[in-house]
């Protein structure tokens, strides 16, 4: 996290966030790299919008996540901004989400975000930066990447699903380890437990991202997202719940021209023209 972020020079017109479409993909570049890209009030509006034109644009089947600069990912909440807000009697000191705050639903409660969301981590990913990380489906880290949640040093918490999160998609003690203590992960570490999917060489992150993403556009949209909502869905269910359980995303493939499509091309040995809707 930044404990003096507030980034006074800049025009108070100056986009917290660049969205950019191309082809099936959109990029979603967290923009204030002279704050190590930490997050205040406006970037999660901006967030918000940008969020809900993926998801109902049905020419974006996957979004990659990064930072600008260099140097971060994102350091997470603008601490200077929350210290302003504490000061005008506007802004609590413990949270579970962002429900009723701007930019609601931000990305770590989107639950029924249908589509894939690949983090790029290079530098810092702290706080809510590590946060937004957790809230993706697929992280691909450069080699200088770290991670952390130190809010528990600042007299906060983790409470945009860190504490969830990291508690579920690592080992409970390896996750209480650095949750009550803050303590940093390398990339090379979160590789070892699994939390990335990835890491590589700085200079090879941009390349391998593309390649993940190239992966998932090779697959049936429809089938990326079930897949996605299925695994969500049923991972605090019993076996033979989540067997019983309807996925919409799921019923929706099923019924698709694509669910058709793939296996005559795999006969017709061509590539498939998956449609995504």
């Amino acid at each position: 996290m930044q404990p003096s972020s507030t980034d006074a020079g800049a025009a108070a017109e100056e986009p917290r966030v660049r969205y950019e479409k191309r082809g099936h993909v959109a990029y979603v570049t967290l923009d204030r790299p002279r704050v190590l890209n930490a997050m205040d009030l406006r970037m999660h509006e901006e967030l918000a919008l940008i969020w809900d034109d993926f998801e109902a644009d049905p020419d974006l089947w996957v979004a990659v996540l990064t930072g600008a600069g260099e140097r971060a990912f994102s350091v997470g909440q603008d601490l200077g901004e929350l210290v302003a807000r504490s000061r005008a009697g506007s802004a609590g000191t413990s949270t579970f989400g962002s429900r009723d705050k701007p930019g609601w639903p931000r990305l770590t409660e989107r639950f029924d975000l249908t589509k894939p969301v690949v983090a790029k981590v290079r530098g810092h990913a702290l706080g809510g930066g590590f946060e937004l990380a957790l809230a993706c489906d697929l992280i691909i880290a450069a080699e200088d990447a770290s991670f952390a949640l130190p809010e528990v040093r600042l007299g906060l918490i983790a409470g945009a699903g860190g504490v969830f999160r990291l508690s579920r998609q690592l080992p409970y003690r390896t996750a209480m380890g650095h949750l009550m203590t803050g303590r940093p992960l390398t990339a090379a570490r979160a590789y070892e437990l699994g939390l990335v999917n990835e890491v590589v060489p700085v200079e090879e992150l941009d390349a391998c991202v593309d390649a993940w993403v190239a992966d998932l556009l090779r697959c049936a949209p429809l089938s990326v997202r079930a897949v996605k909502e299925a695994a969500a869905r049923s991972a605090t269910l019993s076996l033979e719940q989540a067997f019983a359980t309807r996925y919409p995303q799921e019923e929706a493939r099923m019924f698709s021209r694509d669910a058709s499509e793939g296996p005559a091309a795999f006969v017709e040995k061509r590539p498939p023209n998956w449609q995504g809707r």
